[in-house]
């Protein structure tokens, strides 16, 4: 049975849509610093750069980008952006939303940023690690044990 009930996509969207909201309908946390922009447009291109890093990885391999049906992996992506973060997919859609966070000026944004990882970690990355570890057994554990799950 598939545990995966939202596409992360779907769920990065969602929260980028609560920000907005949040900015738009709380009326304290408003913030601004100077480099404000400037550390918007770095957390946007590192989020970025990791990102298609970690799919283009996946492409070559061969393996699946379908985060819906982890069981279809082929290969454990192990190399390149792999030996920083086990979801490096994941860590650039939190670096969007931080950056997203960032554009909109509300310090409160950043709870649901952690929220974000929250959610991720419960019922996105759990279900897949877990399907990992029964297709490549300690091969994984020991990926796991040398690398972060976030960075």
């Amino acid at each position: 049975m598939n545990k995966l009930k939202l596409p992360p996509a779907l769920v990065f969207i969602l929260f980028g849509c609560l920000m907005f909201l949040l900015s738009k309908g709380l009326p304290v946390g408003q913030f601004d610093f100077f480099g404000r922009n400037e550390l918007k447009w770095v957390c946007a291109g590192l989020g970025a750069v990791i990102g298609l890093s970690a799919v283009i990885q996946f492409l070559r391999a061969g393996t699946t980008l379908d985060p819906q049906h982890p069981e279809k992996n082929t290969h454990l992506v192990v190399k390149g952006v792999y030996n920083f973060s086990r979801n490096p997919m994941y860590l650039g859609l939190l670096l969007f939303l931080l950056s997203w966070g960032l554009h909109l000026g509300n310090a409160f944004n950043t709870i649901l940023a952690a929220l974000f990882v929250a959610y991720m970690n419960r019922f996105q990355i759990t279900a897949e690690e877990e399907v990992l570890e029964i297709k490549y057994g300690s091969t994984y554990r020991n990926y796991c044990a040398l690398v972060r799950r976030w960075f």
